[in-house]
């Protein structure tokens, strides 16, 4: 990847894009819960529908 060149505003270098805690805390929210709560769901649908349980929580001792 190609290095830009360095932006300057007034006479002062801005900094580079970068990722922040920020962003990487809305990419969860944004992308990975979905994913996880559809998986979860899924998960108790199979589970309901043909017995078979194929989730994380067949494993936990209860």
């Amino acid at each position: 990847m190609a290095r830009a060149k360095i932006q300057t505003v007034a006479g002062h270098r801005l900094p580079e894009p970068r990722i922040t805690p920020m962003a990487i805390w809305l990419g969860f929210l944004w992308v990975g819960l979905p994913i996880l709560v559809a998986g979860g769901l899924l998960d108790l649908v199979v589970q309901l529908v043909f017995g078979i349980c194929t989730g994380l929580w067949c494993y936990a001792p209860l």
